[in-house]
């Protein structure tokens, strides 16, 4: 067989993969960051000795990034705007501590220390403070002109120091028994019933979404993708959801707790012992739900479409009308909201507000929002890729975890990490450009 017969079945397997990537519509990049996700996940289990992909690892993985994803959707449309936040971690650690000494300090006086209502009323004074904190920022930046990296830079210091100077750099325990709900755990959790439940509606809604989608671009005439392309991709999407499922579902309940359950609820326990899955946990389900809704307005919503253009074109998006200084204003406050509410998340899960609570996540967070696709030139984000990038981010440190690597060079490494992600997104804007 000649060299240029070669060369021809070489280029036109590439053709073949090039014209099904291009029918699915798949995003490369979004491809390239699950493969990348893949490979570490299978590097960490061969070195940990099989124990990564464990249905214990995965599930205490996903609470584990919770907090973390929630604030890189935020921290999507604040870089998308050009813009940093180096205050997130320190506004965690501020709303966290205003959430448990409200709750533990302030209500209880009122309501008692398990009143019905505690665990509500902590939470939205913790969001709303968030939201307090992301506008005062957020007008020091769009309306005084100070660089947002210097603004958030000293809400790092401050807020930091806010949240020690509340309780004089005590930890403050124990949370609302409802309040720590939100953190995990056996009661955190769903349930088998309820996750193969909601994964099954989580189906029929990737389905709906497919044929609303093709009935939208027939009617306005724009080209459909191929119905093999469809149904690859709606099989792809509820394949992950319910083998995610079947994985939550597989790590049980530890066999002291199931046997107390039974006790309390008059049920008799097997010769095998009671087998109760953790299911989805609800700090997960907290998380997929605000990647949801910010989708949604990233996407489907005039504020979303201001934001991009913002970062794409700040003077032109001015002269087209868009008030760009308040739009601005309500980006940094939603950060700000979703801080607070990654705050909710990490001191459920803690069961304590403590003074180091949050430091470096905002290195997380930022690392999350780049690694998935984030443009540090603005203009360009998703939501869903900073999700994924939050993964990554805790399924590094995980695994470093599971390894025994020191904390110190687990810091090197996330740096690393950081870097490289910024250098792989300089590389592929000036190949797409």
């Amino acid at each position: 067989m000649s060299d240029a017969t070669v060369e021809r079945r070489r280029d036109g397997g590439a053709g073949l993969l090039t014209r099904a990537l291009r029918a699915t519509e798949v995003d490369t990049r979004m491809l390239g960051m699950l493969g990348a996700l893949l490979v570490i996940w299978l590097v960490f289990h061969v070195l940990s000795g099989g124990i990564f992909l464990t249905p214990r690892n995965l599930w205490n993985l996903s609470v584990q990034t919770a907090s973390v994803a929630v604030m890189a959707t935020g921290m999507v449309l604040v870089i998308v705007t050009r813009n940093i936040d180096l205050s997130v971690g320190s506004i965690l650690g501020f709303t966290g501590m205003i959430m448990a000494v409200t709750q533990v300090q302030y209500l209880p006086p009122l309501l008692g220390f398990e009143g019905p209502f505690n665990w509500l009323i902590a939470s939205l004074a913790g969001v709303a403070v968030g939201v307090a904190i992301g506008g005062l920022q957020g007008v020091i930046i769009a309306y005084a002109g100070v660089p947002a990296f210097i603004v958030t830079l000293g809400g790092l210091l401050v807020w930091r120091g806010g949240a020690w100077w509340l309780t004089s750099g005590k930890t403050v325990a124990p949370m609302d028994s409802t309040f720590r709900l939100m953190g995990g755990g056996a009661d955190g959790s769903l349930g088998e019933t309820w996750t193969w439940v909601i994964a099954a509606l989580a189906c029929v809604v990737v389905c709906i979404s497919f044929v609303a989608g093709r009935r939208r671009r027939r009617r306005f005439n724009f080209p459909q993708r191929p119905i093999w392309a469809e149904l690859l991709l709606g099989g792809v999407a509820c394949g992950g959801i319910l083998v995610s499922a079947a994985v939550l579902n597989a790590y049980k309940w530890p066999s002291a707790i199931a046997n107390r359950y039974a006790e309390a609820n008059g049920i008799t326990v097997p010769d095998g012992g009671l087998s109760i899955g953790y299911g989805i946990a609800i700090p997960v389900l907290i998380a997929v739900v605000v990647g949801i809704v910010m989708t949604f307005v990233t996407t489907r919503t005039r504020f979303g479409r201001y934001v991009f253009a913002i970062g794409g074109n700040p003077e032109a998006a001015e002269l087209a009308g868009i008030n760009t200084r308040w739009v601005l204003t309500k980006v940094f406050m939603l950060m700000g909201g979703l801080a607070a509410l990654g705050a909710m998340i990490s001191t459920a899960r803690l069961n304590a507000a403590t003074n180091a609570q949050g430091t470096l996540d905002e290195l997380y967070v930022i690392a999350a929002a780049v690694i998935g696709g984030t443009s540090l030139a603005g203009g360009v984000g998703t939501v869903a890729g900073a999700m994924i990038g939050a993964v990554v981010m805790q399924s590094l440190q995980s695994g470093m975890v599971l390894l025994g690597i020191d904390s110190p060079l687990q810091a090197i490494i996330v740096g690393i990490v950081l870097v490289i992600a910024v250098w792989i997104d300089g590389v592929y804007r000036r190949r797409t450009a």
